[in-house]
């Protein structure tokens, strides 16, 4: 079977989609589309959710594509197109841990991200915190995720609820299994 050709990777803020979908990129030879350069200007001035939804479509269109996370306004869109959808769905101190880690370094490196943008001590302090996000959305990324890897309608999908099931399936080279059914052609749930 072919490798998919257009994946969104899925999981609430710090659960490592933009790292995996850098090395699903490069291991399957797709172009990367890291969503947060699409969603913020400089000055972390957000991109209004109209032109937001026009750069994810066009992207979309494309027979070849990875995205790392997808957001209400256009969510639709990815899904649309998506041949699988791989749900980083880490338990919260799994996913907190990680993003506090790399949100800390970030603060201490000054490291750039997202088409110039440094995240600082009053932005982690804020109430629009990336840790304020991931603690009150992280419910909804979750229920999300099961509810599209048990919609058989929806774009296959892979939930991974633990980094260590994720690094055996990377190993072993990243392997899909079709699904069963005459109606369905893709992946089916890890289980």
């Amino acid at each position: 079977m072919n490798p998919p050709a257009r994946i969104l990777v899925e999981g609430i803020h710090g659960s490592g989609k933009s790292t995996l979908a850098a090395l699903l990129a490069q291991r399957f030879g797709l172009p990367w589309y890291p969503v947060d350069d699409l969603l913020w200007e400089p000055g972390w001035v957000e991109v209004p959710v109209a032109e937001q939804r026009r750069r994810i479509d066009a992207i979309c269109r494309r027979d070849r594509w990875i995205l790392d996370g997808a957001y209400h306004g256009w969510r639709d869109v990815v899904l649309g197109r998506a041949d699988l959808v791989i749900g980083l769905d880490y338990p919260r101190g799994v996913s907190f841990r990680r993003l506090l880690r790399r949100t800390l370094g970030r603060l201490a490196s000054g490291e750039q991200i997202c088409n110039g943008n440094r995240e600082t001590l009053g932005s982690v302090l804020s109430r629009d915190s990336v840790l304020v996000w991931h603690l009150t959305g992280f419910g909804r990324a979750r229920r999300r995720m099961r509810a599209w890897a048990a919609d058989p309608a929806g774009p296959s999908v892979l939930l991974f609820d633990d980094p260590a099931a994720l690094d055996d399936w990377l190993a072993r080279g990243a392997p899909v299994t079709p699904r069963a059914g005459p109606d369905r052609d893709g992946l089916r749930p890890l289980t």
